[in-house]
């Protein structure tokens, strides 16, 4: 048998069908050949998170019934992946496995295979909305708390009534957003849910896009949320981040209109846009705004963490690497001068 180099030649060798998902930032799928291109390093990693790739790789047979893979592998300077790490988890793999991926795992080979470096646990949030994703995607039925949140969702059991409700049915109806008036009945509950459903839901929408009706109520949300004598920042937060994947025309104006005002430049605020809705600082003057408000922070620890996290970013580094050498602000210039010196040190 020819050496297997990759994890694509592995996956695809097995029969199985496969899908890979970044994990890091938001959920969000990453088609094979992009990930047989990175693999071959013909390609930086799309979505690095502290220099590293986050993935879930899902795999199934005819019976559907996903095996799912979370990983995590360091990327180097260029935003690569080390393909000696890549080659270290094969080979766990096979020791345990064998080619023979779309079988069942007895408990040994289950111990031999969580025996290494690469894998890693999810936060809960993140994995419920995983699983409602890859249920949805191939189209398996959802849990046993769906059908319940759905009626709490309609208004049917009071909006007072939400501690009956599970997590995994608020992810299951944000996965399924386009089906049995799911869109609709969140869109509408918005402005009812009390605050700790309000979180779970909005934590969900970060990671699914969002048609534009349910994108503008969050956007108007957001609004009366900043325009308040006491904006909750938390909460104006979690409607930037719900936002990541709404169309550009509705998420663009929210997140300009809160990097306008110092006082909603919170660093809870900065660091939501950066983790979800870093795609909106593609555009050059919104990435200055962006960085200014962060050096106003006066944390130049968090200062550095980000610009480093967001410059690794294919998308960004050829947004924010040019303003090493332009002359914003003193506040931001300083900042950046700060951060060069940090590098050196």
């Amino acid at each position: 048998m020819d050496t297997i180099h990759t994890l694509s030649e592995l996956l695809k060798n097995s029969g199985c069908h496969y899908q890979i998902f970044d994990l890091g930032r938001r959920i969000k799928t990453i088609s094979n050949q992009t990930f047989a291109d990175i693999e071959l390093g013909q390609q930086p990693y799309p979505y690095p998170m502290q220099r590293k790739a986050h993935l879930a790789i899902a795999y199934w047979n005819e019976a559907k019934q996903p095996w799912i893979w979370f990983l995590k592998f360091e990327l180097d300077e260029r935003g690569l992946l080390k393909q000696t790490d890549v080659g270290n988890f094969i080979k766990y793999v096979l020791e345990a496995m064998g080619t023979r991926l779309n079988q069942e795992m007895n408990e040994d080979q289950q111990q031999k295979l969580a025996n290494n470096p690469y894998t890693f646990k999810p936060a809960e949030e993140k994995m419920a909305v995983f699983h409602s994703q890859i249920r949805a995607t191939l189209d398996l039925t959802c849990s046993q708390y769906y059908e319940h949140a759905q009626h709490y969702f309609s208004g049917g059991l009071g909006w007072d009534k939400w501690q009956t409700v599970g997590l995994q049915g608020i992810t299951d109806m944000c996965a399924r957003l386009g089906q049995e008036e799911n869109g609709v009945m969140v869109r509408n509950a918005l402005k009812h849910l009390p605050n700790e459903p309000l979180y779970a839901t909005l934590g969900a929408l970060e990671h699914v896009d969002i048609k534009d009706k349910l994108a503008s109520r969050i956007a108007e949300l957001a609004r009366i949320e900043m325009d308040s004598q006491n904006p909750d920042l938390f909460l104006l937060s979690a409607y930037a981040r719900a936002l990541a994947g709404a169309d550009t025309s509705l998420s663009a104006p929210i997140i300009d209109a809160i990097l306008a005002h110092p006082r909603l430049s919170h660093q809870e605020v900065l660091i939501g846009i950066a983790g979800r809705c870093w795609h909106l600082l593609a555009n050059a003057e919104t990435a200055e705004q962006f960085l200014l408000r962060l050096a106003q922070t006066g944390n130049q620890a968090l200062f550095n963490q980000l610009f480093a996290d967001l410059v690794m970013l294919p998308e960004l580094r050829m947004v924010l690497l040019p303003l090493l050498h332009s002359s914003p602000s003193p506040e931001l210039a300083n900042a950046l001068l700060k951060l060069q010196q940090a590098t050196k040190a």
